[in-house]
């Protein structure tokens, strides 16, 4: 099986997370792309957990070729990505290294995450490019630390989910960057209000 991962703290999922889902379904020939929210992630204060999770099977229930797991959630505690990679090489038959969804803004603290010197001979790295002007050569240094990745040419265009948070506490109007499902969940159960 040919495996993507698409990990993260989806607080919340929005129209960013799926256009790059979109991009990687058309552009690579996976079984299965696999959203992995992040239960407790090491390098950030999170709640909601149960909430983004629900929002993530939201976003993504008409996208047959995409899956959610929960994997993170049993295990529970901090959630590292190379051991929730490890558990996936156990859990399906992978072909090649998993593949892994990540944005500039994450991959530039790649080296930082825990067991980084173990973990790059796991994955490659989907690089997409999240700034504008942005000048790829900067990164050749990971090339030859043993990283692997590459670069996706998706144009940028982005919203943060922390700009998504604000614009929900202000009261303004989310329709345009978040599924309908998941509006609708954040309005019914009054998440981002404070």
């Amino acid at each position: 099986m040919k495996l993507c991962v698409f990990q993260g703290s989806f607080n919340p999922v929005h129209n960013a997370h799926l256009r790059v889902a979109d991009f990687v379904c058309k552009n690579f020939n996976f079984d299965k792309i696999l959203f992995i929210p992040a239960f407790c992630p090491p390098h950030k204060e999170l709640s909601l957990a149960e909430d983004r999770f629900e929002m993530v099977k939201l976003a993504i229930k008409n996208h047959p070729e995409y899956e959610i797991s929960d994997i993170e959630y049993k295990r529970g505690g901090k959630s590292y990505t190379y051991l929730t990679i490890n558990e996936l090489y156990e859990t399906f038959d992978v072909e090649g290294p998993i593949s892994f969804i990540i944005g500039t803004d994450a991959f530039e603290k790649i080296e930082s995450w825990y067991e980084a010197d173990k973990l790059k001979k796991l994955v490659k790295f989907l690089v997409f490019i999240r700034e504008d002007n942005f000048d790829i050569s900067r990164y050749d240094y990971l090339k030859d630390k043993g990283y692997n990745f590459e670069f996706q040419n998706l144009p940028y265009k982005d919203i943060s989910s922390t700009e998504l948070r604000d614009k929900i506490k202000s009261g303004a109007d989310i329709k345009e960057y978040v599924p309908k499902e998941v509006k609708e969940y954040i309005e019914k159960h009054g998440l981002y209000k404070s």
